[in-house]
């Protein structure tokens, strides 16, 4: 398992545009993918969880990673997010 700190650098933070494709892109990994934020989890594979979260730009969120290819999939989201 990866756990890593991030900073949201998307432009207006995780709103619906983003929040699909990122969604969509991490489908094509098998890993499992959270982000914890204000003290709660999210499935990063959610659309609905994400849209929830209210992650903004700038903020701060720990991304743990498990599975076959999370080094991988950690590679991407860094440089998607």
């Amino acid at each position: 398992m990866i756990e890593k700190e991030v900073t949201v650098t998307i432009k207006e933070g995780l709103h619906a545009k983003p929040a699909g494709e990122l969604v969509q892109n991490l489908s094509r990994f098998t890993s499992d993918v959270e982000f914890q934020f204000k003290n709660r989890s999210y499935n990063a594979k959610s659309i609905l969880g994400l849209m929830g979260a209210g992650i903004r730009e700038g903020q701060i969120i720990t991304v743990k990673i498990e599975g076959p290819d999370e080094e991988e999939t950690l590679e991407w989201l860094e440089t998607f997010i």
